[in-house]
């Protein structure tokens, strides 16, 4: 699988990898502070209800991210494990 989506679009369970980030330039650099950067792979652990922040994994660090933030994220999803 080849495609290429919003981290605000993602389901929990998704994996992927950061393809880009698209933000200005202090949450840029306040995001790739945390670890998003080109190449990272990723997990989204759980959404928040009502459009709350999502639960990211990236490796062991785990990061709360508004949608805003997260809709500038773009990932690579990862083919679905078989189980």
């Amino acid at each position: 699988m080849n495609d290429l989506r919003p981290l605000s679009e993602l389901n929990p369970g998704d994996h992927g990898v950061i393809a880009a980030v698209h933000a200005p330039e202090e949450l840029g650099k306040r995001l790739t502070a945390l670890g998003f950067s080109t190449g990272r792979p990723l997990a989204l652990v759980r959404r928040a209800l009502l459009r709350g922040p999502l639960h990211v994994r990236l490796g062991t660090t785990d990061v709360a991210l508004r949608m805003a933030e997260a809709a500038g994220i773009q990932v690579r999803l990862a083919a679905p494990v078989p189980a």
